[in-house]
């Protein structure tokens, strides 16, 4: 099939090609315009494109109504991980976490990706050991803007734990 070519008004072209697949694709623009800062989104019926309440203000900040009756900034969650703290480190999942160090009993460093932008974050901690006793997370040193070392005490000594999850927020 060939593909739609549109010619820019003084140069350049914008073009649509349809994937190499079998099938017929049918996408439905929406009627109006739109309003400024909107984006396209899925539709209710698939194919169908609607103009969503997710906008970009002119900082480039991403904004959108969670249900509180206006649109706010978003701050989302720059990385996390959720990891094996005992015998073998293994990440099981993450975000933006190239890797886990194991610093010694109970210490580890949450190595990210890709650097935030500073070490201003926000980060929540939690871990969970299988006995009956209380689990304190916390941070061992300041945060850098590549790593998060964590720590776990398990009554009055430092632990492994065996579930560990960290978010980090700016």
């Amino acid at each position: 099939m060939s593909p739609v070519r549109l010619n820019g008004s003084t140069s350049g072209y914008s073009e649509l090609s349809a994937p190499a697949v079998a099938g017929n694709n049918t996408i439905t623009l929406p009627t109006g315009a739109g309003s400024a800062n909107q984006l396209l989104k899925n539709g209710a019926t698939a194919g169908s494109l609607a103009f969503g309440t997710a906008t970009e203000d002119a900082s480039g900040n991403l904004a959108f109504n969670s249900g509180y009756g206006s649109s706010a900034v978003a701050y989302g969650c720059r990385a996390w991980v959720n990891f094996n703290g005992t015998g073998t480190i293994a990440i099981r999942s993450s975000g933006n976490v190239s890797s886990i160090t194991d610093n010694s009993q109970g210490e580890y460093t949450v190595n990210f990706t890709t650097a935030m932008v500073d070490a201003n974050y926000s980060f929540a901690v939690s871990g969970s050991k299988l006995t009956d006793h209380a689990i304190h997370a916390g941070g061992r040193l300041a945060p850098t803007t590549s790593s998060l070392r964590i720590r776990f005490v398990d009554l009055t000594v430092y632990a492994d734990v065996d579930y560990v999850s960290v978010a980090i927020f700016r």
